[in-house]
């Protein structure tokens, strides 16, 4: 009998006692006086035992049948021994019986099921920190690479590169071979030109968001050098803040925590082992499921992501860019190589002067000077070799009175010097 019986049950004894009248047990009870008149004569014909719910003990109308809840542990017993779902959990398990065999099951149930059959260990819960979300679609993202065997040792190693949206957890992601700066930039240009310039980034303090000064102590130092991305996201207006420690990128981190679970078991069932095959499962699978399953919409509709300026040269912004000297035959060094600089665009002044060069992101270089002028593609400069070979005349072909005649004669000569007594002992 529970708390609340008990209390009901005193409260009729008081009734029956006639301490009290039935309106007043009503009005202490929250209910009407005629219920009160039908609780008293179950009382005085069954006991105190009548107060108890008579539906106590006996299974619910809507319990799932006996026959379905042995065919769910069965399958995912079979599932898990042949090592498919070895590592699913409830929720996801859940998902699967319901997609694949039809069989709708909720994932509370699935579990308690599950831990009766000794297929699942009951864990105890996490308390979450609490977050401040922002409202708006585009006020902050947050951006990470996650380094994971997501292929599962069927083809080359993978990184994640992903942009999660703290306002509404929708994912701008992609596989790429190397956590570079390009790649970075590729994702960033796919999320700019699909929904313009979020206000802010958040990501970690990683040698491709911050760089640590360098000569510092020196007075032509300067006060800040940003990072190729670093410069971007000043040229672009967006703010970069840095997270101080693995656990403020939360939101990110959950999502690469979920992405390990379900998107390798994802790519595990579909068999992908290429980079080109994990791309479209991630792209067209299972992005859209998370949009789905875990996306949900901002506290303010108002979007916060900005366009792009019309005369903005995105490809440029988007590039690694360093500062070069044009030579006196305007040529410009870069990575080991030497470019021309087309003469239709060669101005004054330009001899000697700083200049930035870029190499975009599809492999070709340009050049700015004089407020971002671009003066196309340098083409390599091939620069001829004007220095002389010399070629040792044979000693069978060389002429009498030849110098290399006389070298090679004196040094197949030992000359013989008469010893005098100052020479005695010379050897």
């Amino acid at each position: 009998m529970s708390a609340k019986e008990r209390d009901r049950l005193k409260v009729l004894h008081a009734v029956q006692k006639r301490h009290i009248t039935q309106v007043q047990a009503a009005k202490e009870l929250g209910m009407s006086a005629r219920w009160v008149r039908v609780l008293l004569e179950r009382v005085q014909e069954g006991g105190d035992a009548a107060v108890m719910h008579r539906l106590r003990g006996r299974p619910s109308n809507r319990r799932t049948p006996e026959a379905t809840k042995r065919r769910v542990v069965e399958l995912f017993r079979q599932w898990k021994q042949a090592r498919q779902w070895h590592d699913y959990g409830p929720t996801l398990a859940a998902e699967e019986l319901a997609e694949e065999h039809g069989l709708q099951v909720s994932r509370e149930t699935l579990r308690q099921w599950l831990i009766t059959a000794g297929l699942w260990r009951a864990r105890r819960a996490r308390v979450e920190p609490v977050h401040a979300w922002r409202a708006r679609w585009g006020e902050l993202l947050q951006w990470d690479t996650s380094e994971h065997d997501w292929l599962e040792g069927r083809g080359e190693k993978l990184y994640l590169i992903a942009m999660i949206d703290d306002a509404t957890s929708r994912v701008v992601a992609n596989f790429v071979r190397h956590d570079s700066t390009e790649e970075n930039l590729r994702l960033l240009g796919r999320y700019l030109t699909t929904h313009g310039r979020p206000l802010a980034v958040y990501t970690d303090k990683a040698s491709l968001f911050q760089t640590a000064a360098k000569g510092i102590h020196h007075r032509d130092a300067p006060a800040e050098q940003p990072t190729q991305i670093g410069r971007a996201l000043r040229e672009l207006s967006i703010e970069w803040i840095a997270a101080h420690s693995p656990q403020a990128k939360g939101r990110i981190e959950r999502f690469f925590g979920t992405a390990q679970d379900r998107l390798v078991k994802g790519l595990r069932k579909v068999g992908a082992s290429t980079l080109k095959q994990a791309n479209t499962y991630l792209s067209g699978t299972y992005l859209p499921l998370w949009e789905r399953r875990f996306s949900h919409a901002p506290r303010q509709a108002r979007d916060a992501n900005r366009p792009l300026d019309a005369g903005l040269d995105l490809d440029s912004v988007l590039s690694r860019v360093e500062l070069r000297v044009v030579a006196q035959d305007y040529t410009v060094r870069w990575q080991g190589e030497t470019y021309q600089i087309p003469r239709p665009q060669i101005g004054g002044g330009m001899r000697g002067s700083q200049v930035a060069v870029e190499k975009r992101l599809d492999g070709s270089v340009w050049m700015r000077w004089k407020q971002r002028r671009r003066l196309g593609p340098c083409p390599l400069a091939v620069t001829a070799n004007y220095r002389v070979a010399r070629v040792a005349t044979p000693a069978a072909v060389a002429k009498p009175g030849h110098p290399n005649s006389l070298v090679q004669s004196f040094s197949r000569t030992r000359l013989s010097v008469p010893r005098t007594p100052q020479n005695q002992n010379a050897p």
